[in-house]
This record gives C-alpha cells, sequence and structure tokens, in this order.
C-alpha cells in the first residue's frame, strides 16, 4: 500500500513526547489507564491488543492502528488473528473499516518483517 508504519510509530513516538512534557499530568493519567486497561487479567496482552487493533479500524485512526499493530505482533498474534479481527472490524464499521482493515493488515505485515 502507501503508509509505512514502522516509521509512521516512531514518528509519532516523538510527537507524543512533547505532548507528555506539555501535558504531563494528563499524560500520567493516561499511562496509568493505559497500563491498567492493558494488565493481563481474564484477558491476556495478546487478545487485548487485538481488541485495540479492530477498534483502532473501527474508528480510523492511523496512529492507533500503527501502535496496536505493532503491539499485537510483538504479544504474538499471528496473521490469521488480525484477520479474524479484521472481520469483526469490518462487520462493526462497515466500508470504512474495510479500508482501515487493508491498513491494519500491511501494518502488521511490515512489523513482522522487521521482527
Amino acid at each position: 500500500m502507501h503508509k509505512d508504519w514502522p516509521q509512521m510509530a516512531k514518528e509519532l513516538s516523538g510527537a507524543i513526547k512533547e505532548v507528555r512534557l506539555g501535558a504531563p499530568d494528563v499524560m500520567k493519567a493516561f499511562s496509568a489507564m493505559a497500563a491498567s486497561a492493558t494488565a493481563e487479567g481474564a484477558l491476556d496482552a495478546r487478545t487485548k491488543e487485538l481488541i485495540a487493533l479492530g477498534i483502532a479500524v473501527a474508528i480510523r485512526c492511523d496512529g492507533c492502528v500503527a501502535f496496536h499493530a505493532q503491539a499485537a505482533q510483538k504479544h504474538g498474534a499471528t496473521r490469521e488473528e488480525v484477520m479474524e479481527t479484521m472481520g469483526m472490524a469490518i462487520y462493526m464499521g462497515a466500508g470504512p473499516s474495510l479500508m482501515y482493515a487493508a491498513q491494519a493488515v500491511e501494518a502488521y505485515d511490515q512489523f513482522a518483517a522487521k521482527a
């Protein structure tokens, strides 16, 4: 396709650092929420990242796709699991989600190739 997802994640990390410096209290609270939401419980980290990737597709968030495709790959998600997750995202988000599902698979493949 057209996007370099690992590069996007790298560039966004720098931009997020600026927000973290500019709004430290908000970002501290956001980080605490993220840690709580992603902590293993009834669902493992891989499953939670697949859910986040599906939501990223449904809400059409490029940066979210980049970070959660990377995290899903790091937590051991398979391409088949990503594809099944994309099926659910398409079901929930219709046509626009199909466009983002294609991009999420591309992002996952790029991160997997670099691993």
